[in-house]
């Protein structure tokens, strides 16, 4: 079995988090950032047992700043 580091994008939704994996397309979510993860890794996991491995590189992640009113 191969193992793969991937990355989450947490953000909170009222009182869930919801996790993003960007280089599989999976989201989940739970009412702590831990179940979160555990719940993203979970579908990530069930996710990649249908669908082969995409070939991507690990996003690059940055911040920018926008102007608003």
């Amino acid at each position: 079995m191969k193992t793969r580091t991937l990355t989450v994008v947490l953000y909170q939704e009222d009182n869930l988090y919801v996790a993003h994996c960007p280089e599989v397309g999976t989201v989940s979510q739970g009412p702590t950032i831990e179940t979160a993860v555990a719940n993203l890794t979970e579908a990530t996991e069930l996710y990649l047992e249908e669908f082969p491995f995409p070939d991507t590189s690990r996003p690059l992640l940055t911040t920018f700043e926008v102007a608003y009113a």
